[in-house]
This record gives C-alpha cells, sequence and structure tokens, in this order.
C-alpha cells in the first residue's frame, strides 16, 4: 500500500506474536476511534492485607508475570534510572524469556538491556525512541519482531485502546505510601511529574511500584492512586534524579543556532498569533531553550502575558512562570530538579498525564490549544516532512517524543534546522523517515532562510512585512545541496526493522535494514 506521504507500507504484520491488517497514514485526522474497549482491570484487596512484599522476586512471582507477556516502564529518570536495568536483571535469573518492552521514551542504553536482547530475554519492543545504542542492534534484526515506535500521544491511545495490553508495570517511585499511593516529587530522588506512569498504572493488568521513600499513609500529594497499585518493594535505589536534565537538553552559544533561534522569535512575533494568553510548547534543545529567550524578550518589551507553557518542563519555563510572563504550566515531565520543586511550590504549575496531553482519540488532548510549537528535526523535505527518527546511514537513533501530536494540535508549528549538519544537507528532497507529515508543519527556519508552507497562505502574508528572508523551501534545498554536494542513495533491504505509527495509529512510515 501507498499512504498518504507517499511510503510503501506492508499490507500485514506480526505484532505481539499475531499478523495484524496495517492500516496507512491518510492524514493527520483522517482515523477515528471506532470500537470500545476495557483496559481497566479488577482488583480486590482485602481490610488489613498489605500490599508491602519483601524483594523484588516475590512481586515478580506475584504478578504471575510469564514468558511472553508485556512489560513496561516510565523514562522520568531519563538517564538517571536504574529501575528497567534491576527489573531486566532479576527476569533474566528467574528465565523468564520472550518478553515485550515498552517504554515511553528515552532511558541509558546498558549493557544488561543489551543482553537481555541478545539472549532473548527481551524479543519484542514498543517504544517512544530508540537511542543509537539501541538502534545499531535492531539494525541486525535480531529481534522476533519490528520495533514499533509510536509519539508520546500515541503510546498512551495505544494502551487505552487495548492495542498495547500491559500485563505488569514497573514504577520507579520517588514516594510511595504503604497502601499505594505515589508521587514523583517528595523524598530524597524527585524526578517530578510522572505523567507517562499514569497512563501505564492506570492501564496495567498489574502494578509494582518501587521506592526508596516509603511514607506514612495517606500520602499527601497523589500521582498515581492506590487503586492502581498491586505491589510494592523497598529498594535503596530507583534513580540519579541529578541526570534528569540529560541527553536532548542543553544551551547553546552556537552563533548558526543563535541567528535560527531570533528568526524562530521574529516568526512568532509577526504571526499573529503573539498576543495576550497565547500558549507556547517548546523542546529542550539548544535553539528551542534560545528562541524560548527571544520570545520571552519581546513579550517583555510588549507587555505580553502568556496562557500556559505545555509539555516537557524546564527550569527556563518555571521562571518565565514565576515572572509573569505566563499564567501556568501544563507538565507531563520535568527535565530538570527546578522543575520538579515548582511542582510542589506553585499551585499554577500542573501535573498531567500522557493521554490528557496528547493522547488524539480522548475527550480532547492538551496539544489541541497550543497556539505556538517550536521543534527540532533531524531533516525536512521540500514537502514540509519530518525526520525525528533515523540518522544519515538509515539507523534509528532518537525518537518523535510529542513531535507529532504537538504538529497535528497546535495554530502554528515552527521547525528550526540548520541547512548542513556535520557535512550533511538538513533540508532534502527525500527524508529518509517519515515522522511527522508535512500538512502538520508550517514554516521551516534556517540560517538560510524561512520557508513557509504553501498551504498556509494566511501565515505567508502576514510574515511578508518582516526583515525575515522568506524563500521557497525547494530554494533551501537547493542551497544545502550546493554545500554538501549530492549524497550517496542509501541503499536497504527488504527487511522491515521497525514500523512508525501517526498518532492515531495508522503506519506513517516504515524503517528497513540497510544494506550492508
Amino acid at each position: 500500500m501507498t499512504n498518504a506521504v507517499g511510503r510503501d507500507i506492508p499490507d500485514s504484520c506480526v505484532i505481539l506474536g499475531e499478523t495484524r491488517k496495517l492500516q496507512p497514514y491518510r492524514g493527520p485526522f483522517a482515523r477515528e476511534p471506532n470500537v470500545v474497549t476495557r483496559t481497566t482491570f479488577p482488583r480486590f484487596v482485602r481490610p488489613g492485607a498489605t500490599k508491602l512484599v519483601g524483594s523484588l522476586r516475590e512481586a515478580i512471582e506475584k504478578t504471575d508475570l510469564k514468558s511472553g507477556m508485556t512489560i513496561s516502564f516510565h523514562h522520568h529518570f531519563r538517564f538517571g534510572d536504574v529501575v528497567v536495568d534491576t527489573v531486566l536483571r532479576e527476569l533474566a535469573r528467574l528465565g523468564i524469556r520472550d518478553l515485550t518492552l515498552t517504554v515511553s521514551g528515552f532511558h541509558p542504553v546498558t549493557e544488561i538491556l543489551c543482553d537481555c536482547i541478545r539472549e532473548g530475554v527481551v524479543t519484542r519492543i514498543h517504544h517512544g525512541g530508540i537511542p543509537r545504542e539501541l538502534g545499531n542492534l535492531v539494525a541486525r534484526c535480531i529481534l522476533k519482531e519490528p520495533v514499533v515506535i509510536r509519539t508520546h500521544g500515541g503510546r498512551a491511545r495505544a494502551i487505552g485502546a487495548g492495542e498495547l495490553p500491559i500485563d505488569v508495570a514497573f514504577v520507579a517511585a520517588p514516594a510511595c505510601d504503604a497502601y499505594g499511593n505515589v508521587n514523583g516529587t517528595d523524598g530524597p530522588s524527585p524526578c517530578g511529574a510522572l505523567g507517562y506512569a499514569m497512563v501505564d498504572a492506570r492501564h496495567a493488568k498489574r502494578v509494582v511500584v518501587l521506592t526508596n521513600n516509603l511514607v506514612p499513609y495517606p500520602l499527601h500529594r497523589i500521582s498515581i492512586p492506590q487503586t492502581h497499585v498491586d505491589y510494592i518493594v523497598a529498594t535503596d535505589c530507583i534513580g540519579d534524579p541529578t541526570w534528569i536534565a540529560s541527553g536532548a537538553i542543553r544551551q547553546t552559544r552556537n552563533p548558526r543556532d543563535m541567528v535560527i533561534a531570533d528568526q524562530i522569535a521574529q516568526v512568532v512575533q509577526h504571526s499573529g498569533f503573539l498576543k495576550p494568553g497565547f500558549s507556547l510548547q517548546v523542546g529542550t534543545g539548544g535553539v528551542s531553550l534560545a528562541a524560548t529567550s527571544r520570545i520571552s524578550d519581546i513579550m517583555r518589551h510588549g507587555g505580553i502575558q502568556g496562557g500556559f507553557m505545555l509539555g516537557g518542563i524546564t527550569s527556563v519555563a518555571v521562571d518565565l512562570l514565576k515572572e509573569g510572563l505566563f499564567h501556568s504550566l501544563l507538565d507531563v515531565q520535568s527535565f530538570d530538579q527546578g522543575a520538579a520543586r515548582s511542582l510542589t511550590e506553585t499551585k499554577e504549575h500542573v501535573e498531567i498525564d500522557a493521554s490528557f496531553y496528547a493522547n488524539p482519540h480522548s475527550g480532547g488532548c492538551a496539544v489541541n490549544m497550543v497556539d505556538v510549537a517550536v521543534l527540532s528535526a533531524l531533516e525536512v523535505d521540500v514537502d514540509f516532512n519530518v525526520n525525528v527518527l533515523t540518522g544519515f546511514d538509515g539507523v534509528m537513533m532518537a525518537g518523535p517524543g510529542g513531535h507529532s501530536d504537538t504538529a497535528a494540535g497546535s495554530k502554528l508549528a515552527i521547525i528550526g534546522i540548520p541547512l548542513v549538519r556535520d557535512r550533511l544537507p538538513c533540508v532534502v528532497k527525500r527524508i529518509g523517515t517519515v515522522v511527522t507529515p508535512g500538512e502538520t508543519v508550517d514554516v521551516v527556519v534556517t540560517e538560510y532562510g524561512v520557508a513557509v508552507n504553501p498551504r498556509r497562505a494566511d501565515l505567508l502574508k502576514a510574515l511578508e512585512g518582516s526583515s525575515l528572508r522568506l524563500c521557497d523551501i525547494q530554494e533551501l534545498a537547493r542551497k544545502a545541496e550546493d554545500i554538501t554536494g549530492t549524497p550517496e542513495q542509501l541503499r536497504f533491504t527488504d527487511h522491515i526493522v521497525a514500523l512508525v505509527e501517526y498518532r492515531d495509529g495508522t503506519i506513517i512510515d516504515v524503517v528497513r535494514k540497510p544494506e550492508a
């Protein structure tokens, strides 16, 4: 089948052990939910019963976790996480094999995880993104099935719809009482919002909480309630919160990045959206954070108070809230310790779950209320399609996060990207992997100029009176190729190593194994 972005999609594929007919991507809002599923499971706890168990092994045995099942984790500790390794190590010792692993996002790719994949403890992965180390392993085709890549909103949708059933969810809890009430802000290891874990705990058949901070009942601030928790394991360490602000989160002083950030701020200023009450989501990369600084300068100068900021929240956003430039923060994941502390100190800083954030098949997700979204990319093509998954060699190295979700929901989606990166063009005729469809992208900003999607004639007219260098995106692609030369065309086998789901569950692209 050929989908709406011109990619060839197989008719069917084996997913979770059964052959499923695939639905090709037809448009950002073409697929609506058409089934009613029950993904909550009965629990019965008698008065006087305890949920506390003596060890992780005992908790695993009590969940009746067996080979072939699906386990889930959250990534709120990011590169400081230790729970994934701890659990996988114990599962391997118990001889449990053929597991499906679903994680909400990036986590450290350790030798324990890689060994579990090589040894068949983990044979399927449904993930929010694939770091380079794991991408290299997946490209060797040692998994039983293709990896399924989902956005944050798409993962919440799939779990809620029963398309990704979770047998046992493991939750790293900075604070937990003896009956299973959990939050991410109290105790010696705060990670902040638990927006992704909240969805897993709500829909998993069984939930095991690992905590290094047992507190008296009841916990005063509850993110995951006792009604969703089956067993509690007291442990010495669940993660290092000092490593939350790592990986994709970075400040920049690169002159090229600053030029792009300045132009993004000008696009926002002249777009007509920068007005009292406007809402904003930005990424955590250097360009995005620099653009936030520039936008806030314009707000100060113009006496503009925004409405809310959304997404993964950093101390930068917290400072803007405290200054009064925005009146609230909606936080699905806290990206540093300042943001984690703010959740307990500021009533205008609100924790939300991943479904509230970006699930397209819900009663209305927060991304639908965003005015301006500033996003990054690995590649953009002349049809404004965006790749945030595969590198220049065709190997997976990142993940969509909330990229496609926010682009679809926001009124103005801006991609900030250098024209050339590491001597390779970033604006190209055809990208390697489509993750975010071009019809949901409004503007591409590079250091060489700004391209407006032809679908947005209103926006082009608004920007024409500015000092921005407006150009056709074809012109940017030609300029990039003039600088780098024509890149060698990659060759791929027919073997599919990953399915790329759009947020609605349709297939927007596939990743094939590169030829040796």
